[in-house]
């Protein structure tokens, strides 16, 4: 499977990596769209949030407490973050592998987009 992000995670393409624990790695976007642009994601392949089973609860929360856990270490979590999980194409998804996006740093607006 040609994944980029099954790539960072087993070491074969360098990342900027901020997090990183037996289930999940966190990186820095490589075209940010804020000052802080993270991207979480599981070491587990899974291509987008359709394919998550009911078994994947704690892999899901784990990918959230991570990027709170990043939030606090950046010192962004008081002034606050955007979190984003794109699911396919329409939703803007561009990387075949769940990741979610801390975005931080700038003032956000709603609706996103």
């Amino acid at each position: 499977m040609h994944c980029i992000f099954c790539q960072i995670v087993a070491g074969e393409l360098a990342a900027d990596i901020v997090y990183e624990d037996q289930d999940v790695v966190a990186f820095r976007d490589i075209n940010p769209q804020a000052p802080h642009h993270i991207l979480v994601i599981p070491r587990k392949h899974v291509s987008t949030v359709n394919e998550f089973a009911a078994t994947d609860a704690e892999l899901i929360g784990k990918l959230v407490l991570a990027a709170k856990s990043i939030g606090t270490e950046l010192g962004i979590a008081e002034d606050g973050y955007r979190l984003v999980l794109n699911c396919g194409r329409d939703a803007g998804q561009t990387v075949y592998h769940v990741h979610l996006h801390l975005i931080a740093g700038r003032s956000m607006h709603w609706p996103p987009g």
